[in-house]
């Protein structure tokens, strides 16, 4: 396992109950020249009703080009997926030129049946939708998220073929179901909320289970300060990549 330490001396403020509008997004998207179709849709998800969603299609897109998938796991305080991301995931992660689809959790977890069914079956219809390199499905997300992320990495690892869990702790998650994914975990040691030790530990001990795994940790950036970040999960995503070149 490699450190890295990235100090942020000027962090982007951006609250966890922060809402933005999708036209504010759309514009600040095609100021920056590389503008991606972002769109809020719902799924009917049996057994478990409608979800809603946001999702992120590439304009470049060509029919039958597979594409990088990206999951992208809200954080909890009432958030929901659409401002994750177009805040956080899509500018961090933009030049992968992938698929994002950020689900608004019907929980308070995205561990609990409810949610992870859903998730599951959002997933499916995705893949169903578009052509999916299936090497390169990438699972992330910040303090709610990031659990879930370790819960999806650790309980459907099959799935995905990376996972950057965001300010949050692995709790009780089989650390040896992953598998061969790497992973790349990002935490601040001023994270006041959760603490960076578990999170540390739990690369330690993927490190020494032999997985491919990462460990940033951040100085300077609070909890709170979502889009403090947004570049640490940019150099986690180049990470991410060059593990699945050399494969």
């Amino acid at each position: 396992m490699k450190l890295n330490s990235l100090c942020q001396s000027a962090p982007v403020l951006v609250s966890l109950f922060a809402a933005l509008t999708v036209a504010a997004a759309a514009l600040a998207a095609a100021q920056s020249g590389a503008a991606p179709r972002i769109e809020g849709a719902v799924i009917d998800v049996p057994e478990h009703g409608r979800m809603s969603y946001t999702i992120s299609v590439p304009r470049d897109l060509r029919e039958g080009e597979p594409r990088p998938l990206i999951l992208a796991l809200h954080p909890g305080g009432g958030s929901v997926g659409g401002p994750f991301l177009y805040q956080i995931v899509e500018p961090a992660l933009r030049d992968w030129g992938a698929i994002i689809v950020a689900p608004d959790s019907p929980n308070r977890r995205w561990s609990v049946p409810s949610a992870e069914e859903s998730v599951l079956f959002l997933l499916d219809d995705v893949l169903a939708r578009y052509a999916i390199d299936r090497e390169r499905i990438l699972v992330t997300g910040f303090s709610m998220g990031g659990a879930g992320t370790w819960f999806m990495a650790t309980h459907h690892g099959e799935r995905f073929s990376g996972a950057i869990p965001i300010a949050s702790a692995p709790r009780d998650n089989p650390l040896d179901q992953i598998g061969s994914m790497p992973v790349h975990v990002i935490h601040s040691r001023d994270d006041q909320l959760v603490p960076i030790e578990p999170a540390r530990e739990a690369a330690r001990t993927l490190a020494e289970l032999g997985h491919p795994a990462e460990f940033t940790e951040l100085t300077g950036v609070g909890h709170y300060t979502m889009g403090g970040y947004v570049n640490a999960l940019r150099q986690a995503g180049a990470w991410m990549q060059a593990q699945w070149n050399e494969r």
